[in-house]
C-alpha cells in the first residue's frame, strides 16, 4: 500500500510497529475523521506479512474503554480516551501498555500480538512521592532487554523512565525512576512519545521534537539508562505539509528499514492517518533523514492507475485533504499558487507515443491554470505564476511580507533537498473553469522515475485580484496518466 498504508478511511496515529514471528503489527491511537478531540476510546491492531508489507489485515478492536459493539469495555473504573500505546513480547505473552486520559495507566496481556488484551492491573505499583506525571504514564514506550530486564519510557514536555519487575510487568522497582531520561533542552528539544529500541547493541530512543514538533528525531546511547547522544532527525511530516504532533517509530522488515509516522487531514491536528517510508541505517549506526513520500510500502507508484488525492506528500498554501465519506477523498482550500506533490511513479520505457494527464475536480468556482512539473516546483516558477500585490490594494505590506516568509520557508526546504525541488520542470499545462469536472492536459513523454507536482494559478493578476484571495478554487479527487 502506499501513503497512507491503511485504506483511506482508517486513522491510526502514534504508530508503534512491531515485528512479531513472520508479520509486521501497528499499534496506534485511533483517530476520526470529524473529530475535535485527539483519540478515540479503542485501539485498534493491523498487520501484515513481512513478506508482503502492502497487505494489511485488521484484526478489530484489541482493547476499549468503552462499549463498542462486539467489544464491551476492558475498563471498569474509567471511560477515557486511549492515547498512544505500546506492544512487547516477553516469554510467549504480549503485554499492552496504553496511556488513558485522565486515568491511571493500564498494563493488559494477550496470548497473542493481535489482542484482544485483558487487564492486568489498572495502574503502575510505585512508589514514588512526586510522580512527574501524576500516575499516568503518558505515551509509554517499552523495552524488554535481551537480559529480561524491562524498562518503560514516557513524558510530554519532561521525558523519565522506570524499570518495572518483570515478573508482573506492572510494578515499578522502587528506585529506578530517572527523570530527564532525555532532555528538553537543546539540542535534544524533547516534546514527547519516546519509543525505545535496540540496535546492533546500541539504545535508541525515537521521539518527537519540540522544535518542531512535526519532527521525529532519535538519541543513542549504549545503555538503557543513559546518557543519550542527540543524533539528528529521521523524518519531519510537517516539511511543505500541513504540520502538527508527530508520533512514531522504525522497524526492520526483512532487509529493509521503515521509519513509521503520521500526518495531519481534515484541516486538524486532530485527524491523523499513518504512513511510513524506507530509511537508511549506515554502517556506524546512524540513521539518515528520509524524505516524506507517497510511497508507504510499494518501491514505485504507478502512473496508469487512478492516485487518490490523501496520497499527497506535499501541500502548501493553506490546502488541505478532506474526507467527505469511505469512498470520496479530496484535497481542498486550493487558492492561487498552491502546490500539490506526489512521490515517485516510474513511467516505464514506453515507445513515445503521445501522453495525457486527466485530472479530476469538482465545485470549480473560477478559472485558472493548473502547471504540471516533474520532479519539482522551481520557486522562479511560483513567483512567475503569482498574482501581484499592488501598492494601493488593502493590507499590501502585510501581504508582501506573508509572501515573502513563504518564500523563505520554501528556499529552506529546496536547501534541505526535501519538499519541493529546485531542478523540476514543467511539462503541460490544463485550464479550469466554473462547474468543470475532468479536464485533460497534453503533457511532455516520460520514463522512468518522476515525482510529480501539481502548481494552480488563478485567472485574476489585476488590482481586484484581491477579492479572490484565499478562495478555493477547485476540489481535487486525483490524477491519472494516459499513453
Amino acid at each position: 500500500m502506499a501513503n497512507p498504508y491503511l485504506p483511506m478511511w482508517e486513522h491510526i496515529p502514534d504508530g508503534e510497529p512491531r515485528v512479531f514471528g513472520d508479520r509486521i503489527y501497528i499499534y496506534g491511537s485511533h483517530d476520526n475523521a470529524d473529530t475535535d478531540e485527539f483519540c478515540d476510546f479503542c485501539l485498534k491492531v493491523w498487520s501484515a506479512p513481512v513478506d508482503d508489507p502492502t497487505n494489511w489485515t485488521a484484526h478489530g478492536i484489541a482493547f476499549a474503554t468503552r462499549d463498542f459493539p462486539g467489544h464491551p469495555s476492558d475498563t471498569d473504573w474509567t471511560d477515557g480516551r486511549l492515547f498512544a500505546p505500546d506492544v512487547v513480547e516477553k516469554d510467549g505473552k504480549y503485554y499492552l501498555y496504553a496511556y488513558i486520559q485522565e486515568a491511571a495507566g493500564c498494563v493488559a496481556v494477550s496470548d497473542k500480538p493481535e489482542g484482544p488484551f485483558k487487564l492486568i492491573s489498572r495502574y503502575y505499583n510505585y512508589d514514588v512521592d512526586t510522580h512527574p506525571d501524576g500516575g499516568i504514564f503518558i505515551d509509554p514506550g517499552t523495552l524488554v532487554d535481551d537480559d529480561g530486564r524491562v524498562y518503560v519510557y514516557c513524558g510530554f514536555l519532561r521525558s523519565y523512565m522506570v524499570e518495572v519487575n518483570p515478573d508482573n510487568m506492572c510494578e515499578v522497582i522502587d528506585g529506578s525512576l530517572q527523570l530527564d531520561i532525555i532532555p528538553n533542552t537543546e539540542p535534544f528539544n524533547f516534546f514527547e512519545a519516546c519509543s525505545p529500541r535496540k540496535i546492533n547493541g546500541k539504545y535508541y530512543m525515537i521521539y518527537s521534537s519540540s522544535k518542531p514538533c512535526s519532527q521525529l528525531v532519535y538519541a543513542v546511547s549504549d545503555s538503557p539508562r543513559g546518557p543519550f547522544e542527540f543524533k539528528g532527525t529521521l523524518v519531519d511530516s510537517g516539511c511543505n505539509f500541513p504540520g502538527g504532533n508527530d508520533h512514531g517509530s522504525v522497524a526492520k522488515i526483512k532487509d529493509q528499514w521503515y521509519i513509521f509516522y503520521h500526518k495531519m487531514t481534515n484541516n486538524s491536528i486532530m485527524s491523523r492517518v499513518g504512513c511510513a517510508d524506507k530509511i537508511t541505517l549506515t554502517e556506524d549506526g546512524e540513521f539518515k533523514q528520509t524524505e516524506m513520500t507517497s510511497l508507504g510500502f510499494e518501491d514505485v507508484l504507478n502512473p496508469y492507475r487512478v492516485t487518490n488525492p490523501q496520497m499527497a506528500c506535499v501541500l502548501t498554501n493553506g490546502a488541505i485533504i478532506s474526507e467527505r465519506n469511505a469512498f470520496d477523498q479530496c484535497i481542498t482550500k486550493i487558492a492561487d499558487g498552491t502546490v500539490i506533490g506526489f512521490k515517485y511513479y516510474d513511467f516505464g520505457n514506453h515507445s513515445g507515443s503521445a501522453m495525457k494527464m486527466l485530472l479530476k475536480l469538482d465545485s470549480c468556482f473560477t478559472n485558472g491554470t493548473i502547471h504540471i512539473y516533474a520532479d519539482g516546483v522551481p520557486l522562479a516558477d511560483v513567483e512567475k505564476y503569482a498574482r501581484p500585490i499592488f501598492p494601493d490594494e488593502p493590507d499590501h505590506e502585510a501581504k508582501e511580507a506573508l509572501r515573502a516568509k513563504a518564500q523563505e520557508a520554501d528556499t529552506l526546504a529546496y536547501e534541505a533537498k526535501f519538499g519541493l525541488c529546485r531542478e523540476g520542470h514543467e511539462i503541460g499545462a490544463v485550464r479550469f473553469t466554473p462547474d468543470c469536472r475532468v479536464v485533460t492536459a497534453d503533457v511532455e513523454r516520460l520514463t522512468g522515475k518522476h515525482a510529480i507536482y501539481l502548481l494552480v494559478e488563478g485567472n485574476y493578476k489585476g488590482w481586484g485580484g484581491h477579492y479572490f484571495d484565499g478562495r478555493n478554487l477547485f476540489d481535487f479527487f486525483g490524477f491519472v496518466f494516459q499513453i
